[in-house]
């Protein structure tokens, strides 16, 4: 079975599983990154030049790297997870573009915003660039909140869209932060948090 390189606190890592755990595809776990180190051991690098979580390993010893080309690999080359990706070409390119906005546009405020609240020492953290980076994600999220109108899921169908978004939406909704009233979006996360993967998985305390 496949092997998936990366500590759980990971949100690029959550979304590995949480597609795993949708799709019934059995895989095995190895702690990597973070507490755990080995990303900077040799042949950890040998599997992923850039030192970070998660890497695919599959039963051949190939290796992948990006958590939203795994998303891709594993969406088209498992039956279980054919589902989670559209084969019609527009509509793939749909759900992919969701996928690529999510981290070109969306990752870096999130990202500012959670380090601040979760990772970085209260006397270290700088409020004028997390105040910055929740008015941009306020912006982005009300892109997606549009987007969300009428349909239950991104592009209508679950799919691996929802999954790439999903670690950032729930720290939107878990983190202290003033946040814009914003319908669609949190009807949406509510549908994933019935969802139990993703209550499982993605949902938990964030560290």
């Amino acid at each position: 079975m496949p092997v998936i390189w990366g500590r759980t606190n990971s949100s690029n890592v959550m979304k590995v599983l949480w597609f795993c755990a949708e799709a019934g595809l059995e895989h095995e776990r190895r702690d990597a990154g973070g507490a755990f180190g080995v990303t900077n051991e040799p042949a950890y690098k040998a599997r992923n030049p850039m030192a970070l979580v998660p890497t695919l390993e599959e039963p051949d010893g190939w290796c992948l790297w990006e958590s939203n080309t795994i998303l891709r690999y594993l969406a088209s080359t498992r039956p279980e997870g054919a589902a989670l990706l559209p084969q019609e070409p527009r509509a793939r390119a749909q759900v992919e573009r969701w996928m690529d906005w999510q981290l070109a546009h969306l990752t870096p405020p999130m990202t500012t915003i959670f380090f601040t609240h979760v990772r970085t020492p209260e006397a270290e953290r700088d409020w004028p660039a997390t105040q910055a980076a929740l008015t941009q994600a306020g912006k982005l999220w009300r892109i997606l909140d549009r987007q969300l109108e009428g349909r239950p899921y991104v592009e209508g169908a679950f799919s691996v869209a929802d999954i790439a978004f999903g670690p950032h939406i729930h720290r939107w909704f878990a983190l202290p932060v003033e946040r814009p009233d914003l319908p669609n979006l949190r009807a949406w996360y509510d549908r994933l948090l019935a969802r139990p993967p993703f209550a499982r998985i993605v949902a938990g305390p964030m560290s």
